[in-house]
């Protein structure tokens, strides 16, 4: 018995997963959430601003926000997110015992699920919820471009950097879900740039117009008539991020830089033991049927981690950034699989050693963090 689980041992993988991300939550809940809580204190009360979103939507429900409503808001975006992903993988391959390593891969790595259990209340989460839905849909009319559009018109309110972070994600995902499926024409074409034109004037609006126009004390003032215990000022501290210009943004993320680039090895290493998954990634476009399509595959991933690149010399928090990257790279893997192939890419294999070790090691790492590893 003890043999036949370490020749096959996927399914105690994925139990061990969902212990652990028990465990993440549970220490989650134990910690201020300095961020995650001013996000939904925030809303559009002095005027159009930055980040702002999420605070007013929940300044429609409720006039006093308690600190609970963090971790309830975020576990049900984590719980809706999950579901949406387990679909998205039936959809593309099915539950199988063979299909089971590339799941647990997946949906068990430390850049996906668990982290986004660790960032709980963070915004992250919701530009992999909405890809996801996107991948789910219908692509076949303008529609669901309009829809991309929209969807990342709200990422932007979310927060601005999401331009970067999945409007590339979602970019490629419309152009290999409905261009490349229904062809190109010259209504097609000019409502996409139109979009794409919509959102990239709404981000420098965020960046550069969406600063708050009142004293940061006015700010903070406000701010406490919207919690729940105005005597928690702890969780006030991080007001300041909406009078920071681009260029102290860019000045304290050079300034942490030699300490913060310690981390690169290890997420190095965390990429390099996703080998096994990376491997199928690579074999599933080289079984794509048309050249074009591979070519403009492997240009959306250099142009999404291009993206990245540019976050990592913006803003210092590089362990979501990396997390995120490696998301957009397993939604894009779903993406390719829905393109004509020439024939069926082989799956990780299930009773391969190096590859059971592997996912061992990544079944048992809880998370990778915000700013720095672990």
């Amino acid at each position: 018995m003890t043999v036949r689980i370490l020749q096959n041992p996927w399914r105690l993988l994925l139990a061990i997963n969902a212990a652990v991300i028990v465990g993440v939550f549970t220490h989650k809940i134990q910690l201020p959430p300095y961020v995650p809580y001013i996000h939904l204190l925030v809303d559009y009360h002095f005027g159009f601003i930055k980040r702002a979103l999420i605070g007013a939507i929940v300044a429609l429900f409720t006039d006093k926000v308690p600190v609970w409503s963090v971790f309830a808001i975020g576990g049900v975006t984590w719980l809706v997110t999950l579901g949406l992903y387990a679909r998205l993988f039936q959809k593309s391959f099915g539950f199988t015992a063979k299909t089971l390593p590339l799941f647990v891969f997946m949906a068990g790595s430390p850049f996906f699920l668990k982290n986004f259990m660790h960032t709980l209340g963070h915004f992250d989460i919701y530009g992999c919820a909405l890809a996801i839905i996107l991948m789910l849909m219908p692509a076949g009319s303008l529609l669901f471009v309009a829809t991309a559009a929209l969807f990342s018109i709200v990422l932007v309110l979310i927060h601005h950097i999401h331009l970067l972070m999945y409007v590339p994600t979602i970019i490629t995902i419309v152009v290999i879900r409905h261009y490349l499926a229904c062809g190109l024409n010259r209504g097609n074409v000019a409502f996409g740039i139109v979009a794409l034109a919509i959102v990239a004037a709404l981000f420098f609006a965020a960046q550069f117009l969406g600063t708050m126009p009142v004293p940061e004390a006015d700010f903070v003032a406000y701010l406490k008539t919207r919690m729940a215990d105005p005597s928690r000022t702890d969780l006030l501290q991080f007001a300041y991020i909406w009078y920071q210009p681009l260029a102290k943004e860019i000045s304290d993320t050079w300034g942490r830089l030699p300490h913060n680039i310690l981390g690169v090895p290890v997420f190095a290493l965390l990429i390099w033991l996703h080998t096994p998954l990376w491997r199928f990634f690579a074999n599933l476009i080289g079984a794509l049927a048309s050249e074009t399509h591979r070519r403009l595959v492997l240009a959306a991933l250099i142009g999404i981690s291009l993206a990245y690149l540019v976050m990592f010399a913006m803003v210092f928090d590089y362990s979501r950034w990396i997390s995120n990257w490696a998301v957009c790279m397993f939604l894009i893997l779903h993406a390719v699989k829905m393109l004509p192939a020439k024939h069926e890419a082989p799956l990780i294999p299930a009773e391969d050693r190096n590859t059971n070790i592997f996912g061992l090691i990544l079944t048992v790492i809880p998370r990778v963090g915000i700013i720095r590893p672990f």
